[in-house]
């Protein structure tokens, strides 16, 4: 049977102003700033086929909505695999 071996390790950091942040948070906020800005200039309306009938609505909601959801999935699965991990410990 092999261990898995791995080594404890600070997360990649970066001194901004006096203050360390960390490479993930400074990721999470360009890529936030991004999709706030291809919400913001997508506004036209678009119609979507839900199942059964077609809905018309501003692009921007349908962006916002759908990156909320992504969110919410990812937020729901990232408790998910902690819980995982802290039950094999």
């Amino acid at each position: 049977m092999s261990q898995n071996t791995r080594t404890n390790h600070d997360p990649s950091r970066l001194t901004v102003k006096g203050r360390e942040v960390r490479l993930r948070t400074i990721a999470m906020g360009v890529i936030a700033v991004l999709a706030i800005w291809f919400i913001a200039v997508n506004t036209t309306s678009v119609t979507i086929t839900l199942w059964v009938s077609d809905v018309t609505m501003p692009l921007w909601v349908v962006l916002t909505v759908t990156i909320l959801v992504g969110m919410l999935i990812g937020a729901f699965l990232a408790r998910r695999r902690a819980a995982r991990k802290s039950a094999r410990s």
